[in-house]
């Protein structure tokens, strides 16, 4: 449990949710996740374990209370993970916050012990995870969904957020803002309560899958935060970051930034207010009033207007939240897609070469976006400016990293193909030896991490054992030894 009572214009009680993410303290290394490689390799990029943030899913209550000294009882529950998990970890915390508040620790230790027994996250597997008298049942897939048993809580996904919901006020900037995420650009949202800002910042983040969003984030942001001094200094431009706030001191603070998007209440998709009984105070207008996206950023390419008019059509008929949300992610699916294939060029078996933004652009005409997109505009403007971004620098290293790791595992291939015995009888003591401890380096230490099949790597094992054999037996006992 971690004291975490949240700053929010709503005037309402009662029980509230919300995300933040926090920079991991600096010279701090964990040691848990030693299987971060194996399952980062098999995870969707969406889904992959933070190595330097930790994820914090927050369940606030507050009530009023003529006992306490403030005349209200405020408590938060906090679940701290490195796994970006918000639909699971936010129901988990809907099953274990209110018995925690009526039962205090004796109910949260019991909690722990149950959570210490779950399997870790395997992806294209599913998990059974007991907790309180309920089972979660959970598929890590390219599909992903979450069941809780025999409850009758049906989660579509164990990530994905309601976007068609968090993005139906700004519906007709959805291309500015797609656009301003992939060229990470800095962005604060404000909004009037910490469910809303987080939600917000996630549904941006989120846009664009399949593309590694590779800027900072915070969905909820305080003047508390160990960075305030650092986001909203004028000495400097902001950095690449979207934040989220909701504390109208933020107006005058962060007015500098480039790109501000103020976003009111979101509604369910029934129709009710997520967030009500706001309270009006002088100072607060303008954080109400004057709602919608405030920069002077001219967009590369034209918007779907047949997209926008689908989705508004969709209101009209009362078409289901989930439905619409699907068309929209689906747009944004393949709006990325269009954008990446160009630049995912490799041949067979594949190259590591330097990347030359001058000889990709001559490609364009031929093999550029056009061919899979609609959407009509500059699209060399729009990669010119990508290729400047962090993004862009993120993209490169991982399909750097992927290109590495496939030629290293062709590699061990092409060793299990060679015949070892031919190949040895012209070699000296040390290139074999040398051989042997390659060999075993990349079983040891490269091995998790690459795209092998066990076949492969226990043929490998065993010509390691054959080369050994073939070796003088003071050798093999050193070898051995080692």
């Amino acid at each position: 449990c971690v004291s975490f009572v949240i700053f929010s214009v709503s005037g309402g009680l009662g029980d509230t949710q919300f995300s933040f993410r926090l920079r991991q303290a600096g010279g701090q290394r964990t040691t848990h996740y030693e299987d971060d490689g194996e399952y980062n390799r098999e995870a969707p990029l969406t889904l992959q374990r933070e190595s330097a943030h930790y994820f914090g899913y927050v369940y606030f209550r507050q009530v009023k209370d003529s006992s306490m000294k403030r005349g209200y009882f405020q408590k938060s529950l906090v679940l701290v993970s490195r796994l970006p998990y918000v639909n699971l970890f936010q129901s988990l915390l809907q099953l274990i916050a209110p018995e925690y508040f009526d039962k205090l620790e004796p109910c949260l230790e019991a909690v722990c012990n149950e959570i210490d027994q779950w399997p870790p996250p395997v992806p294209g597997q599913t998990l059974n995870l007991p907790v309180m008298g309920v089972v979660i049942q959970v598929l890590l897939a390219d599909g992903l969904y979450s069941n809780l048993l025999p409850a009758p809580l049906v989660l579509p996904s164990i990530h994905e957020l309601d976007l068609f919901r968090c993005f139906q006020p700004v519906l007709i900037h959805i291309q500015m803002l797609w656009e301003l995420m992939l060229l990470g650009e800095p962005i604060v949202v404000m909004a009037p309560s910490p469910t809303v800002s987080s939600e917000m910042v996630l549904a941006l983040t989120s846009c664009l899958a399949p593309l590694r969003y590779c800027c900072d984030y915070r969905p909820y942001f305080t003047i508390h935060d160990s960075e305030f001094k650092e986001y909203t200094t004028r000495t400097q431009a902001p950095p690449n970051i979207v934040v989220g706030v909701t504390n109208p001191f933020f107006i005058k603070t962060l007015q500098h930034w480039p790109h501000i998007l103020r976003v009111g209440e979101l509604r369910m998709s029934g129709g009710q207010r997520f967030v009500s009984n706001f309270c009006f105070f002088p100072g607060f207008v303008l954080f109400f009033f004057n709602l919608g996206i405030y920069t002077s950023y001219k967009t590369f390419l034209h918007k779907d207007k047949t997209l926008i008019k689908r989705l508004l059509k969709g209101i009209q008929r009362k078409r289901p939240s989930e439905v619409q949300s699907a068309l929209l992610r689906r747009h944004l699916l393949e709006l990325t897609q269009s954008f990446i294939i160009p630049l995912r060029t490799g041949g067979n078996p594949p190259q590591i070469r330097p990347f030359r933004q001058e000889d990709f652009m001559k490609t364009l005409e031929h093999a550029g976006p056009q061919l899979t997109c609609v959407l009509k505009g500059d699209w060399l403007g729009l990669y010119r400016r990508f290729f400047k971004s962090p993004n862009f620098d993120g993209w490169y290293r991982q399909r750097h990293k992927e290109m590495t790791q496939k030629l290293e595992a062709l590699h061990l291939e092409a060793i299990c193909e060679a015949n070892i015995v031919a190949w040895m009888k012209d070699k000296s003591e040390v290139e074999i030896v040398d051989l042997v401890l390659k060999l075993r380096e990349k079983l040891v230490t490269r091995c998790q991490h690459l795209p092998v099949k066990e076949e492969t790597l226990r043929r490998v094992g065993l010509y390691i054992e054959t080369i050994i054999g073939s070796l003088p037996e003071d050798l093999q006992a050193v070898l051995h030894h080692h």
